[in-house]
């Protein structure tokens, strides 16, 4: 039984419960009017209130819930930090200002502590988070060996999103699997470029626009690390890949992309790269010269009498003298192995009667 099932089970026997209370005061109080049965209220109000309950309790309870598990998540730990200190350092300050408060009279020393209490504890929340240096430097005079321990670990790297990258989707699949350590930053000239292609006129410019803004929002969902939208920019530079090299390297972070150009420009500018298609390529079958297995010809070669077949991961398979196989699956026998900026291309033979064993 899912907790959304629970919940609602749960709010409509309390407020089940509290309509058949408020029933029966109704009851009471309308006795001694004639044609009016005193039992009446109290089934109207029971169901009235057991039917609310069922409808309205999740949303009351754990949607909240589950939408602040899905802000917590997507914090950088170091925000998250700030914050819970900030809280922790805003609500001891609002006790101690509460308690002198607490002995006004008359309904504000009842009512002005939790005020003063509500506002010392968002003051330091904005204080802390809006100034994350502030916990930073005073830990290093509290702490100086640990903080120097901390500054020799790892820091959380910034990802940037390239524009390629989202509308290709596999990202997505990507980060659910936990390989991509860090914070994703979808910088807001990014946004606004898929915007402008999701508003194309071009019918196949418009599907893949839209594509990417869902797979962001898919992102920003379900992604088990941070996901967040920048609006930091690049002044004086105009070109959405120039922008991208140049707030990586302010950011002292890398790019996610799946574009050639991107790529080889960005390494030759000292830029970390991460390429979804090397990615792709790295974790395909690795076959070696010699290796057999079964191949079903799709369609014939380039070259004079080849076959070309597909492996499960994609992989092509150029099968030499496999014209004649064309529509049938096959046993060969891999020749060679050719590494291109494509992916990675297999030729096989295939395999001889009484080769095998």
């Amino acid at each position: 039984m899912s907790i959304d099932i629970i919940a609602r089970i749960l709010g409509m026997i309390l407020l089940a419960a509290a309509g058949f209370s408020l029933g029966s005061t109704l009851s009471e109080a309308l006795n001694d009017i004639p044609f009016v049965s005193s039992s009446y209220f109290s089934i109207v109000t029971t169901f009235l209130g057991g039917g609310l309950g069922f409808i309205f309790t999740p949303r009351l309870t754990t949607e909240p819930l589950q939408r602040l598990r899905h802000i917590i998540q997507q914090l950088p730990i170091q925000q998250l930090f700030s914050a819970i200190v900030g809280l922790i350092i805003g609500l001891v300050a609002g006790a101690l200002t509460a308690y002198p408060i607490s002995l006004l009279p008359g309904p504000f020393g009842q009512i002005l502590p939790l005020i003063v209490a509500a506002g010392f504890g968002y003051l330091g929340v904005m204080v802390t988070t809006t100034r994350p240096d502030l916990i930073q430097g005073i830990r290093t005079r509290v702490f100086p060996d640990e903080c120097d321990d901390a500054e020799s670990s790892p820091v959380l790297l910034s990802i940037l999103l390239d524009t390629s990258v989202i509308i290709d989707g596999r990202i997505a699949d990507i980060c659910r699997t936990g390989f991509i350590q860090g914070e994703l930053v979808v910088p807001l000239f990014v946004l606004n470029e898929l915007q402008h292609i999701a508003d194309s006129a071009d019918t196949l410019r418009r599907n893949r626009g839209r594509r990417g803004l869902e797979i962001l929002r898919q992102l920003q969902d379900e992604a088990p690390i941070p996901v967040r939208i920048s609006d930091a920019d690049v002044e004086g530079v105009r070109e959405v890949d120039d922008k991208l090299i140049n707030l990586a390297r302010q950011l002292d972070g890398g790019i996610l992309t799946n574009d050639y150009n991107l790529n080889r420009v960005a390494e030759l500018q000292g830029v970390k790269v991460l390429n979804v298609n090397e990615l792709a390529n790295a974790v395909k079958t690795v076959l070696l010269p010699g290796e057999r297995f079964t191949i079903h010809v799709l369609q014939e070669g380039k070259e004079f009498n080849q076959g070309v077949g597909y492996l499960d991961d994609g992989t092509m398979v150029v099968v030499e003298d496999g014209r004649d196989y064309i529509g049938q699956t096959l046993p060969v026998v891999v020749s060679k192995v050719l590494q291109t900026s494509a992916g990675r291309m297999i030729f096989a033979r295939p395999e001889e009667e009484g080769e095998g064993h």
